[in-house]
């Protein structure tokens, strides 16, 4: 059995036959998108690659633990997903700063996310955890909830909340990291690899509760990791380099968790 709390180093569809059936609540999978010229990145489908580790780690979750498998729009496109899980959102990363490189196409400004669940209800998700701003629309909602559907009716449940609102499934409000960007470990692992904490804190804190154990299958520089330490999450990690291994421990040596 493998340890928690460690990124172990090796190769994903090795080590993921040494974790137990029925034991993690959560799977954040940020692995290859087959677009880049890196090695690891070079994939001859895609899809086929994705629908692989669909299949291997559906009998990973608990029944209603979550998997979040990141790629681009057509990641999951042309294969069967739902003997082994049940796809609940395709979230919108935006990311209108993208250079507009098109010149016979429209600029990609997107990733997406895919929300799958094992069964019909997930396990747990945590909309407190991660509501957002209402912004320019609060007076709006403000405005609907006095007509009688929502005060008499069956959209009472929509009213205004003073926490805010459901995210939603387009993301614009996380940026993608830049050079520039603080937590940027390396120029290597800019956009391909490094995600920004605060979208993986997002993914962490709606589909896993305190004490959950995660597993990150392509923990890269140690993201995932170091948000479930800080958020008191268990976490199982797989990295096949060695170098980005050393880095992902020293971050989380650094990191402090949120009491």
């Amino acid at each position: 059995m493998l340890e928690y709390n460690t990124i172990h180093c090796g190769d994903t569809f090795t080590l993921i036959k040494e974790v137990k059936d029925a034991s993690i609540d959560l799977i954040v999978c940020d692995g290859p998108y087959g677009v880049t010229e890196n090695s690891w990145d070079k994939i001859s489908s895609i899809q086929m690659f994705n629908l692989d580790l669909i299949k291997r780690f559906a009998p990973k979750l608990k029944d209603g633990g979550a998997l979040y498998l990141f790629g681009k729009p057509d990641c999951i496109d042309f294969i069967d997903y739902r003997e082994f899980l049940n796809l609940r959102s395709k979230i919108v990363w935006y990311q209108p700063s993208r250079l507009a490189q098109g010149r016979i196409n429209y600029t990609n400004n997107y990733d997406i996310i895919c929300y799958f669940i094992k069964g019909e209800r997930p396990k747990c998700y945590n909309l407190d955890a991660i509501r957002v701003s209402q912004l320019v629309e609060l007076e709006h909602r403000l405005r609907c909830e006095s007509v009688p559907s929502v005060t008499n009716g069956k959209f009472g449940k929509t009213k205004f909340n003073a926490k805010g609102k459901n995210p939603g499934n387009v993301w614009g409000d996380i940026k993608q990291l830049t050079y520039k960007s603080k937590e940027l470990v390396c120029r290597e692992a800019l956009n391909t690899i490094q995600k920004p904490e605060k979208l993986i804190e997002r993914i962490v804190l709606a589909s896993s509760s305190p004490g959950d154990l995660v597993l990150d299958p392509f923990a890269g520089v140690g993201t995932c990791p170091v948000v479930c330490k800080r958020h008191q999450r268990d976490f199982i990690g797989f990295e096949i380099q060695p170098d980005f291994v050393k880095i992902a421990n020293q971050r989380l040596r650094e990191c402090h968790q949120t009491l």
